[in-house]
């Protein structure tokens, strides 16, 4: 039995192999682009739609999975009570960590003010106010969580949408008892071809980074680099301080992993988010590799989704320094008693924002035309390195949701540490091909599975 099992395990290695050239090609694809950009700024201006397409296929295939893994997660799990204590830790953790992270951007940028200095000309005053988008109140931020229609939940790319109705159907499912699991077994089925479609999906990847990277790099230039080179550093510096001390200490603490450990398992996605400039293209990958990692459904299921608009640590940090940063270039810095009445406002403002490239600059100026108009003008001084600062957002935002996906399954007990050892041990690859564990439930025992990972929650 023991052999037959080991079998199954390592049988779908041959085929993870072959991915491998996939993410060579990624890396060789970034490289080109860069290359591509900075010879050809005009032509790799106009390469901006093929980044944009792939990047869009990702996000086709966000509402299904999120859709069913937490109807699966949910709709498992007896005790509809553990699912709201994940939901309220979850949350809690996550305002924690917001403030945290605009602390840290506080205090860096107060002692770097990378702004002084700089001059604002009329026409970056004109770039600065196209960027204003008429922010959302709290009402209208609350109400816009309601979908239209329970189909334009999936139709519409809001997450909140999206995650609301899965809850539903989840507690639904679970109030129907024996009577729901047909229909449990049919969004098994449908989330195993929604994560073969991602899948086939991701062979694109290569593609989709060379025309994001050549956009990018053309568009912005070496002299906007330069210029603005001490904003970057900083902001850059910042994030990997969050990162590496904040964060890899709160795992080190409460889980007793290494963050180099956990972050070497999520390598493809970091890559896959620094081509992409774009945290959501991983989205997907994060709930199956987390699921894999030995995390439950349900705590993946509503900590991933929720994290992705409520715990936004590199987006926080970005509020901060940028703020200070146009307020010391307008000639009128900001007291701290100023700062933070700001920065609070750009908090509540930045729910919402997600991991779409650009969301950061178009809520930040959102914000400060609601909380400080003055300071809009500045926005345009920073507009051409923002997709270079996108980067770093996403890649922090990235790192603080999968911490707090093993921090929350740990606070509840909603996860397998023996699996997570020989998970990030190497023993137990994720499938590549599938993103699912197939052959550790076959089709004929997947009532049995269900049962057993019950009686584990019960436990818990």
């Amino acid at each position: 039995m023991t052999n037959t099992s080991k079998t199954a395990a390592t049988a779908p290695a041959g085929k993870r192999d072959r991915t491998h050239y996939l993410y060579i090609a990624v890396i060789i694809a970034v490289v080109l682009g860069i290359t591509v950009g900075l010879v050809a700024p005009d032509f790799a201006v106009e390469l901006k739609p093929i980044g944009t397409g792939f990047v869009n296929l990702i996000k086709m295939m966000i509402s299904p999975i999120i859709f069913c893994t937490i109807v699966l997660g949910i709709g498992s799990v007896r005790k509809a009570a553990k699912v709201g204590a994940v939901g309220g830790i979850a949350l809690g953790y996550f305002t924690v960590m917001s403030l945290v992270a605009l602390g840290i951007g506080l205090v860096v940028g107060n002692i770097v003010e990378p702004g002084t200095g700089l001059a604002v000309t009329d026409a970056i005053k004109e770039t600065g106010q196209a960027q204003v988008t008429e922010a959302k109140t709290t009402e209208e931020f609350l109400l816009g969580i309601i979908p239209t229609t329970i189909v334009s939940a999936f139709t519409g790319g809001e997450v909140l949408q999206t995650l609301l109705v899965a809850l539903l159907a989840g507690f639904a499912l679970q109030a129907m008892g024996d009577a729901g699991q047909p229909i449990l077994r049919g969004v098994e089925h449908i989330q195993r071809l929604v994560f073969r479609i991602l899948a086939m999906v991701m062979w694109a990847a290569p593609i989709g980074a060379f025309g994001a990277i050549a956009a990018v790099t053309g568009s912005a230039g070496l002299d906007a680099l330069k210029s603005l080179a001490v904003l970057m550093l900083g902001f850059y510096v910042t994030c990997f301080l969050f990162v590496f001390i904040v964060l890899a200490a709160l795992l080190r603490v409460v889980a007793g992993m290494n963050i180099l450990t956990l972050f070497k398992y999520l390598g493809r996605e970091f890559l896959l988010i620094l081509s992409t400039s774009s945290s959501e293209s991983a989205l997907p990958r994060l709930i199956a590799k987390m699921e894999h990692l030995g995390v439950s459904k349900p705590v993946v299921g509503i900590t991933v989704p929720t994290g992705y608009s409520f715990n936004l640590d590199g987006t926080m940090i970005y509020m901060t320094m940028a703020s200070l940063f146009i307020a010391d270039a307008m000639g009128t810095p900001m007291s701290v008693g100023e700062q933070i009445p700001l920065l609070l406002f750009l908090l509540v403002a930045s729910k919402g924002a997600a991991g779409v490239t650009g969301a950061g600059l178009a809520t930040l100026a959102g914000g400060l035309q609601s909380h400080k108009p003055a300071l809009v003008d500045g926005i345009g001084l920073i507009v051409g390195i923002d997709r270079f600062m996108s980067e770093a957002r996403a890649l922090t935002n990235f790192a603080g949701n999968a911490v707090a996906t093993v921090l929350i399954g740990t606070w509840t007990k909603e996860i397998d540490r023996e699996r997570v050892d020989q998970v990030l041990a190497g023993n137990l690859p994720f499938d590549e091909k599938t993103l699912l564990d197939d052959h550790e439930a076959p089709a004929g025992d997947g009532e049995a599975s269900r049962e057993g990972e019950d009686k584990e929650l019960a436990k818990a």
